[in-house]
């Protein structure tokens, strides 16, 4: 393969630790990045002190141009992006982009979408894998167009999730796979061997449980799932599910923002669970524990037992170390 790639002028879109990943691979393979645009620094912390995103800091540790917009439709910002002259523009983990950005360069705007396309259109697409107890998941590479997560697809790789799982463990693997990909995208178009599959035409459900049948050239009638945004109210653990559905929930949004239930009169979020599957001799929702080394919630079919925790106030521990200083 010759490295036609590297002519390309690219500018890098990206924000969080899952984009750095990317952002690292097409330094290490000498991509020509002429800028990084990032989000504007934040408050944070006690302090509140104004912090750098991730992707800047990497960005500005290999004397990379950095741009922080606050508003992309902003005309400087947009006379700036057009003075960068790119080739190409790559999207991960990114903001919404309005169409003057990513229809400038001529070859358009990728994105890195942590999912099978079209399956988990939408946000949380690591978190809603695992929440609905899929086996595997995978990276996809597409062109933006108008309507969210929906452009050409360019390349696509499968990864198992394991049983147990959490989405902070798959993100990690996700963000190494997403850059090999990308990088494997880039020169894909350098060489002009990819071909570009279409998506399903159907617009995105809105609810993640919401069944939609598709069908289509690449597609036989099959159920699509969304990932839209998480919030508290999918965050609280509901013990008349099954067990399965519960520990799924759990570790779907382990480490952040994590599952949480009421123990006594304080919250406790739950990191970690094990399943056991016996006809539970209390009422659902309640609690069993010997004090010492276990604590376990009656579910629809069984119980849950908790293995990680974090009391409202407290720091994450395990279990056994949790209640030895707890006092039911």
């Amino acid at each position: 393969m010759t490295e036609r790639y590297k002519e390309f002028r690219i500018v890098f879109m990206g924000t969080p630790d899952f984009a750095v990943a990317s952002l690292e691979a097409l330094v290490k393979a000498n991509c020509n990045i002429v800028a990084v645009i990032t989000a504007p620094d934040k408050p944070a912390g006690r302090g509140m002190k104004l912090q750098e995103s991730p992707v800047k800091k990497f960005a500005l540790q290999h004397q990379l141009k950095v741009l922080q917009p606050e508003k992309l439709k902003d005309p400087d910002f947009l006379n700036e992006l057009r003075s960068l002259r790119a080739d190409l523009q790559v999207v991960v983990a990114f903001r919404m982009l309005p169409e003057a950005v990513w229809n400038m360069p001529p070859m358009g705007t990728i994105n890195v979408h942590a999912s099978l396309l079209p399956q988990y259109r939408g946000a949380a697409p690591i978190n809603w894998a695992i929440i609905n107890g899929e086996k595997e998941t995978g990276i996809t590479t597409f062109r933006l167009k108008h309507e969210i997560d929906t452009g050409n697809i360019l390349l696509q790789e499968k990864i198992e999730i394991g049983d147990d799982d959490t989405s902070g463990e798959l993100h990690d693997r996700l963000k190494e796979l997403g850059a090999q990909v990308l990088l494997k995208t880039i020169q894909g178009l350098a060489e002009k061997t990819l071909t570009e599959t279409p998506q399903s035409s159907m617009s995105n459900p809105q609810q993640p449980n919401e069944e939609t049948q598709i069908s289509g050239p690449m597609f036989t009638n099959f159920v699509l799932k969304s990932a839209p945004k998480i919030f508290t109210k999918t965050c609280e653990i509901d013990w008349h599910k099954n067990a399965d559905d519960i520990h799924n929930l759990i570790r779907g949004l382990s480490p952040y923002p994590a599952a949480f239930t009421e123990l006594g009169d304080k919250t406790i979020k739950v990191f970690r669970s094990e399943k056991e599957m016996i006809l539970p001799t209390t009422r659902t929702g309640h609690w069993e524990s010997d004090k010492k080394t276990f604590l376990k919630f009656a579910c629809r079919d069984g119980y849950i037992l908790l293995k990680e925790v974090q009391l409202e106030g407290k720091k994450r521990m395990l279990i056994e170390e949790f209640l030895r200083g707890y006092r039911f």
